[in-house]
């Protein structure tokens, strides 16, 4: 899904906004100290590590370097990928917040959290050009829970922290500073980004970032990098935004975006001069929906919107993201420059048209795809070439069997197996030909066992040696 593109059909069309828009060792960056060490203990518990698996189609990785994404592992010879974002737990009964491109597309969420435990995620609703997602776990017990801070408070200079799963390498801890606020990268027509030198890697997504009395004031999401890693320019979701939209998904299952149906844009020095202003400021109105709030109260094109209850928003997707916090049925007054004259306008805001929702920001619906369970499991075996084994023997001490094909979307491809590998054993037998291997697993089908353990040496891995490998035996199960 290409959010920019997304963005701009919603801002065309709808005109309005919506807002701007583990188990492992843990890494601390040397500028936390003992004190913060403390707190970051604490917390801990609230960050998870989440996992998800998703068809692709073939062709070329398509995630863009300016987005933190999922990390990927290597490519299992299937369209059915594996990849790792971050999260964290606003509700001890098991609602987590991610950015919606981690879930995207995903067939099969993962929860790990800190301890270890792993619990099977479902997402519960997300707005695509938030890039928010509520996650729904079932835990045995209350989850301890992160709180939202007040990203309206935050100034350049304030020091933070940034926690999540950077390249799957497990939960880590990255502290800097504010290095800006209000960013537009462009990512949507309502950026409003927090900038930080924390550091923010692939993997990073839907982390959160502390402020250093512990609350979240933003959602990890966006680097800016000529490489595929972090070049010390990581953006954030402000929790003025997130928790909007967190809330809102939570209560309706959408975000419910106050509109009035125009389309605006920021007054340029050119567009004042054009205008006769004596100086920039304020939005002007590009169009008016028909039939919409704004027509039906007298705004038309060409008005320039100064003030929105009294307050000038900084930009046009500042008061995009007042108009889209205003509640249905709430008032606005506008203060409005026609044709050289100032004057209010009063109007009520409407929801945000459902049907436009349905088709720019609700999450596109997923099928699990069926994954193949073959009676050979999906995997073409030979006996090693003598120089191949004798190599073999030398560094393990062990004969094998040759992996020469496995099926696309089986369940032996989903796990990782690939052409190439090498299968050392099965259960607890040592395999030196095909026949060896296929006696081997009808012996466990025998048993009635739904997996067989195979023991298998990859072709390609980032840590040598073999690794267990369970797969699955029952065709019906796939």
């Amino acid at each position: 899904m290409d959010r920019r593109q997304a963005g701009r059909i919603f801002s065309a069309v709808a005109i309005m906004l919506m807002v701007g828009g583990i188990n492992a060792g843990l890494a601390v960056a040397d500028e936390i100290g003992p004190n913060q060490a403390g707190l970051i203990h604490r917390l801990l518990p609230t960050v998870v590590n989440i996992a998800v698996k998703k068809n692709e189609p073939p062709g070329p990785d398509a995630s863009s370097a300016s987005v933190s994404s999922p990390t990927p592992p290597a490519d299992a010879g299937s369209n059915i990928k594996s990849y790792v974002g971050s999260g964290f737990v606003i509700d001890p009964s098991g609602l987590v917040v991610t950015n919606y491109h981690v879930v995207e597309d995903a067939f099969e969420i993962t929860v790990t959290f800190s301890d270890g435990e792993r619990l099977t995620g479902r997402m519960l609703s997300a707005s695509r050009l938030a890039d928010l997602a509520l996650v729904r776990v079932q835990p045995k017990h209350p989850l301890a829970a992160a709180h939202w801070g007040d990203s309206d408070k935050l100034q350049v200079g304030d020091q933070v922290f940034a926690a999540g799963d950077p390249f799957g390498v497990g939960l880590s801890v990255s502290a800097g500073i504010i290095s800006g606020l209000n960013r537009d990268i462009q990512n949507s027509p309502y950026d409003d980004l927090i900038q930080t030198d924390a550091t923010i890697n692939h993997g990073n997504s839907g982390g959160p970032l502390f402020n250093m009395q512990g609350a979240v004031i933003g959602v990890n999401s966006t680097i800016l990098s000529p490489t595929t890693g972090s070049s010390g320019i990581g953006f954030a979701i402000p929790s003025a935004s997130a928790h909007f939209v967190i809330d809102q998904l939570h209560t309706y299952g959408w975000v419910r975006p106050g509109w009035i149906g125009i389309k605006i844009q920021t007054v340029t020095n050119d567009i004042a001069d054009a205008t006769g202003m004596s100086r920039p400021e304020g939005s002007i109105v590009s169009w008016v929906l028909p039939n919409g709030p704004a027509e039906k109260a007298g705004l038309a094109i060409g008005d320039v919107i100064l003030r929105y209850n009294g307050a000038a928003p900084s930009d046009e997707r500042a008061l995009l993201r007042d108009i889209a916090h205003t509640r249905a049925g709430d008032k606005m007054k506008l203060l409005v420059r026609h044709d050289g004259g100032e004057h209010d306008v009063v109007l009520a805001a409407e929801e945000w048209p459902r049907n436009q929702w349905d088709k720019n920001d609700a999450p596109t619906p997923v099928q699990r795809p069926k994954i193949n369970v073959p009676p050979n499991q999906g995997l073409s075996l030979a006996p090693l070439p003598p120089d191949d084994k004798a190599k073999l023997a030398a560094s393990v001490g062990m004969e094998g069997v040759l992996v020469t094909n496995v099926v696309a979307n089986s369940d032996a491809a989903t796990r990782g197996m690939a052409n190439g590998d090498i299968i050392l054993r099965v259960q607890d037998k040592p395999v030196a030909t095909p026949d060896e291997v296929k006696q081997g697993v009808d012996a466990v089908r025998a048993e009635k066992r739904g997996f067989v353990l195979m023991l298998v040496l990859p072709k390609k891995s980032k840590v040598a040696g073999p690794k267990w490998v369970a797969l699955q035996l029952d065709p019906a199960g796939g």
